[in-house]
């Protein structure tokens, strides 16, 4: 008998990503302090460490060089290097410097359809969607494009955005459709200027909740229905976001629609 979750013995380099960019987001608002400072750094460091190393991804899955993982960490990187030019070009360089790197490394996960999911899996994946929202790369960057339209072609169905294909089965008879991804789409649809696209994507899977108003992790497009763990606390972030950017609040608060959201 196996009691417990397996990812508890997992890396998940994506994480490290988040952070610099939410500390990126309170130095936008005036609130990074010496102390956040001092993380910021301390991440900066970890990630140099591991980004070389294979690790389980958003998803969870086996240790690999997940491509989402690693632009994680630039929009993270860039966002900090960003936040504090104030400061100086040499901490600015602390950030920046890890980035170039990373980014140079994944010249080897470009498919003609954009970025692939790993260096060694050609296939695209949600997951690199926000990337093009976070601010990894400049908007309009090419991989990037055909990246989004990929994800488009290939994962989506009747407005709803399923993580990846895992084999040769229609996308629905192997899961359901990830309600974050589609909420992923609405925000990368908002940056890239296609506000009218963006509010399709966010009112399509902001209608796929429960009764109480609560989201799954995922959902059945054929069936109509709810499937996955409820309530799936990463999914009502995404739905929160996305209210917030797509009504144009963020900026009110000084948080930008490039670099860490």
């Amino acid at each position: 008998m196996r009691v417990g979750n397996r990812v508890n013995a997992q890396f998940q380099l994506d994480s490290m990503g988040e952070v610099p960019q939410l500390l990126a987001a309170a130095a936008e608002l005036g609130m990074l302090g010496p102390g956040e400072l001092r993380a910021a750094e301390v991440v900066a460091r970890a990630i140099e460490q591991r980004w070389t190393r294979p690790d389980a991804g958003v998803w969870e899955l086996h240790d690999d060089f997940w491509t989402h993982s690693r632009l994680a960490c630039v929009a993270g990187l860039r966002a900090m290097a960003a936040a504090t030019a104030t400061h100086g070009a040499r901490l600015a360089a602390n950030w920046s410097g890890p980035a170039v790197a990373i980014m140079a490394a994944l010249d080897k996960a470009v498919h003609p359809t954009g970025w692939q999911r790993a260096v060694a899996d050609e296939l695209v994946d949600a997951a690199l969607l926000p990337s093009v929202v976070r601010g990894a790369l400049p908007a309009g960057d090419p991989r990037s494009e055909a990246t989004v339209a990929a994800v488009a072609r290939e994962l989506a169905d009747d407005g709803f955005v399923y993580r990846f294909r895992h084999d040769n089965r229609p996308l629905h008879e192997a899961e359901g459709a990830f309600l974050l991804c589609g909420f992923w789409m609405a925000l990368t649809a908002h940056v890239r200027g296609n506000d009218m696209e963006a509010a399709h994507w966010f009112e399509r899977n902001r209608a796929a909740c429960g009764p109480a108003g609560l989201y799954t992790e995922e959902y059945d497009v054929h069936q109509r229905q709810l499937r996955g763990n409820l309530p799936q606390a990463f999914v009502h972030a995404g739905m929160l976001e996305c209210a917030v950017r797509l009504s144009g609040f963020a900026n009110l608060g000084g948080i930008g629609s490039s670099g860490a959201q």
